[in-house]
C-alpha cells in the first residue's frame, strides 16, 4: 500500500484506512470462554446480553474488576459506567465492571511472583510484551490474552521551537536520523520513561536500536550512547515524562536545562497533552519514516482455571461491548486507535501530527522477545554502572568441540565474553577468575583480573578493558580438569559481597559446562546453606549462573543462583552467552529493584 495523503494542521481530511498490524496473539481465553457458553444453551445471551429477568439489575448483578494501564483506564471506565446505567446484561445478569488503573509493570512483577491471589479477573495492560514479563519463569499467576481493543503508536513529540528546528512537518526521519539530529550537538533535550517501567520507552529504544543496526557501522556503541543521554533525562513513568517539557515558550522556561523540548511518548498521550493545551503549549508528532510501534492494549484474563461461569462469561460480554461502535467511539475520544492500528484524520491531526508525516504507514512488525530483552539488558548496565565478576569453568570438557563448528567450547566462549564486553561503558568494573579442580594447590579456582573500571589505568600500561580482553582471550580448558563448581561458587560469593560497592550492579556470572566433580569440596546442601547466611538484601549480589552445553545442570545452577536473587540459563551454543548475559542482568536488576521497592 502506497503512501497516506496526511492532514493539514487546521481541518482533517476524513478517514484513512490503515493496514491490519495485529500482532500475533493466543485466543486460548475466548475460545473456552465461548466453548462455556455453548455448552449452557447460553451463547446468543452471553453474547449479546438480550435476556431479561424479574429480578433488580442490583439482586442479579454479576461483578468484575478490571485493571487497566491508567491511559486506557478513563476510556474503559467510561465503557463500563455506560453499560451499566444502560443495564447491559451478560446470561441475563446485569453487568457491573469496576475498572482499576494500575501501572502494567507493577501487576507483571505482582503475576510474576505468584505470591498473591489477584483481586481482578481481567487485566488490559497498555502492551502485550508486559505478557512476557508476568510469566515470569513459568512459575507465577497465569494469563489468557486475546485481541487489541485499541492501540497507540509510540512517536517523537516536540514543542513547536524543537520541531521547527528540525524541519516538521516536512521534514521526515528514521528514528536513528531523528534521535540523531534532536542529540546532536545539545539541539534538543530529549526525555523517555524508564524502559525498565514503560512499555514506550522500551519499545522506541528498541526502534532506535533496530533503525542504528540498519545504518551499519558500530550500531552497539551509537545506541548505548543514546541510552546513556536519554538515561540523563529518564523519567520513572509516562506521566512523570509530559511533566518535564517547558511550561512556556519564555527564554527563561526553554532555556532551563531541566526542562525537555522533546519527549518519546505515545500518540494518545500527545493528544490528551494537547487538549488541555494552547497555541505554542501543543506538541508536534514526527512519525519515524522506518515505521512506529504500536501500543496494542490485549485484553487478557487472569488465571481463567479459577474464574466462576458467571465471571468467564462476564469477561466474553465486557470484552464483545469494548468492540461495539459505541464503544470504539469512546476510545477514539480518548485519543485511542482501533486495535488494528486504523485511526480517523482529526484524532491524529488533535495529537500533533501533520502531512507529510507518515503517520498512516503500518506499523513494523512488533520485536521480539529476544529483542526487547537484549535492548533491557543494554539499558540496565547503562543507566546503573555494573560491577561483574566473571567466573569461567577451565575444565578439561571445555575443549569440547562444538557440532557444526570447528571450535571448542572455550573458544566461543571467549569469543563470547568478549563481544559482551563491548557493551559495557568505562565505568563498569568486571572482573575475571577460572576454575577447575585443584587448578591452584587444593584451591579450585584462581583469580585473573581484579574486579575494576574499565577505563582505569593498569599496571604496566594500557586500560584494565585492554587487559581483561587478553585475559579473556588467553583461557585454556586445564587437561584432566574437573568441575569444582561449588567451592568456587562459594569463594567467589564471598569476595563479591565483601567488595560490593553501593550505586552499582553488583552481580556475580558463573559459566560452567558441567556438574560439580569435586569430591573433596563442600557439598549442594552445604553450599546452599552458606549462600542463605551471605545474603544481605542491603548489599544484594545475584549469582547469574549460565550452563553452557548438553552437560551442564540448568537446574543444578538455577536452585544455587535464586537463593541470591539471581537465576540459571542454558545455552547449547556458547554463541549465544553474549545475549544470556544481557537478558540475565536485565532479569536481575529488575528483582532487585521490586526488592527495594
Amino acid at each position: 500500500m502506497g503512501r497516506h495523503s496526511l492532514p493539514d494542521r487546521q481541518a482533517a481530511e476524513g478517514r484513512r484506512g490503515h493496514p491490519s498490524t495485529r500482532r500475533r496473539r493466543r485466543t486460548v481465553a475466548i475460545a473456552t470462554l465461548l466453548v462455556l457458553a455453548v455448552a449452557t444453551g447460553t451463547a446468543v445471551a452471553a453474547k449479546g446480553g438480550l435476556l431479561s429477568f424479574s429480578e433488580s439489575c442490583e439482586d442479579s448483578a454479576v461483578r468484575l474488576s478490571v485493571v487497566a494501564s491508567p491511559d486506557i483506564a478513563p476510556a474503559v471506565r467510561s465503557i463500563a459506567e455506560q453499560a451499566r446505567a444502560d443495564e447491559v446484561k451478560a446470561d441475563g445478569h446485569c453487568l457491573v465492571v469496576e475498572v482499576v488503573a494500575r501501572d502494567a509493570h507493577k501487576v507483571a512483577e505482582a503475576l510474576a511472583a505468584g505470591d498473591t491471589e489477584p483481586d481482578f479477573q481481567v487485566w488490559l495492560p497498555d502492551s502485550d510484551l508486559w505478557l512476557e514479563r508476568a510469566k515470569g519463569l513459568g512459575e507465577g499467576i497465569p494469563v489468557s490474552p486475546s485481541d487489541s481493543v485499541a492501540s497507540s503508536p509510540v512517536a517523537l513529540a516536540m514543542v513547536p521551537s524543537a520541531s521547527r528546528a528540525l524541519g516538521w512537518p516536512r521534514k521526515t526521519y528514521t528514528w536513528a536520523e531523528l534521535v540523531a539530529g534532536a542529540l546532536g550537538s545539545d539541539r534538543v533535550r530529549l526525555g523517555a520513561a524508564d524502559p525498565a517501567r514503560s512499555a514506550t520507552g522500551l519499545l522506541a529504544l528498541a526502534r532506535i536500536g533496530a533503525s542504528s543496526a540498519r545504518q551499519g557501522g558500530d550500531s552497539d556503541t551509537r545506541v548505548a550512547q543514546t541510552a546513556k543521554m536519554l538515561a540523563e533525562r529518564m523519567s520513572d513513568g509516562d506521566a512523570q515524562v509530559l511533566e518535564t517539557l517547558a511550561r512556556s515558550t519564555s527564554g527563561a522556561e526553554e532555556g532551563n536545562p531541566k526542562r525537555n523540548q522533546a519527549v518519546l511518548i505515545s500518540e494518545q498521550a500527545a493528544f490528551t497533552h494537547n487538549a488541555e493545551a494552547t497555541g505554542a503549549g501543543r506538541l508536534d508528532l514526527f512519525y519515524p519514516e522506518d515505521g512506529t510501534p504500536l501500543l496494542d492494549y490485549p485484553y487478557t484474563l487472569v488465571n481463567e482455571a479459577r474464574l466462576s461461569t458467571a465471571e468467564s462469561r462476564a469477561a466474553l460480554r465486557f470484552m464483545n461491548l469494548l468492540g461495539d461502535p459505541d464503544a470504539q467511539a469512546t476510545f477514539a475520544e480518548h485519543g485511542f486507535r482501533a486495535g488494528d492500528g486504523s485511526a480517523e484524520d482529526s484524532l491524529v491531526v488533535a495529537a500533533g501530527g501533520s502531512k507529510p508525516q507518515p503517520y498512516a504507514e503500518p506499523a513494523l512488525q512488533a520485536p521480539s522477545d529476544e529483542e526487547l530483552q537484549e535492548t533491557l539488558g543494554m539499558w540496565t548496565i547503562t543507566v546503573q554502572s555494573a560491577r561483574l565478576t566473571t567466573v569461567v569453568d577451565a575444565s578439561g570438557s571445555m575443549a569440547t568441540l562444538v557440532p557444526g563448528r570447528n571450535q571448542s567450547r572455550m573458544d566461543i566462549t571467549k569469543e563470547s565474553l568478549i563481544q559482551a564486553l563491548d557493551q559495557f561503558t568505562p565505568d563498569d568494573e568486571i572482573g575475571l577468575w577460572e576454575f577447575a579442580t585443584t587448578l591452584d594447590g587444593e584451591k579450585d579456582y584462581r583469580r585473573l583480573m581484579e574486579t575494576e573500571r574499565l577505563g582505569g589505568q593498569a599496571a604496566g600500561g594500557g586500560t584494565h578493558r585492554e587487559k581483561l580482553t587478553a585475559a579473556f582471550a588467553a583461557l585454556q580448558p586445564v587437561p584432566g580438569g574437573a568441575t569444582g563448581l561449588y567451592d568456587t561458587t562459594l569463594a567467589s560469593y564471598k569476595e563479591a559481597r565483601s567488595t560490593y560497592v553501593k550505586g552499582k550492579f553488583n552481580a556475580l556470572v558463573i559459566l560452567t559446562d558441567g556438574s560439580d566433580q569435586d569430591t573433596d569440596g563442600i557439598s549442594r546442601s552445604g553450599l546452599v546453606t552458606e549462600l542463605k547466611k551471605l545474603v544481605d538484601p542491603e548489599r544484594p549480589v545475584p549469582v547469574i549462573a549460565i550452563a553452557v552445553g548438553p552437560d551442564a545442570d540448568r537446574d543444578e545452577v538455577a536452585e544455587i543462583a535464586r537463593i541470591t536473587g539471581g537465576d540459571g540459563y542454558e545455552v547449547s551454543d556458547p554463541a549465544e552467552i553474549q545475549t544470556v548475559i544481557l537478558q540475565a542482568i536485565m532479569a536481575a536488576g529488575q528483582n532487585g529493584r521490586a526488592a527495594q521497592e
